[in-house]
């Protein structure tokens, strides 16, 4: 099992997102790993994927590869 980061994340969501509080996710660096939650659940489950993954995500949805 591997140790939890006390350190406090930064939490950020696009500013695509807009303060009306619809489907948004949250993103946080945890170097070596990018975190992603929920925004309307943010004591909620934390999903952990690679910069890598992340990084191929990205680009899939920019363009429209999904």
């Amino acid at each position: 099992m591997s140790a939890i980061d006390p350190t406090p994340l930064l939490w950020r969501k696009s500013s695509y997102s807009g303060t009306g509080g619809g489907q948004c996710v949250e993103v946080a660096d945890a170097l070596p790993a990018v975190r992603v939650r929920d925004s309307k659940a943010p004591d909620g489950a934390v999903l952990s994927f690679t910069s890598e993954a992340w990084a191929a995500f990205l680009t899939a949805a920019t363009h429209e590869e999904l």
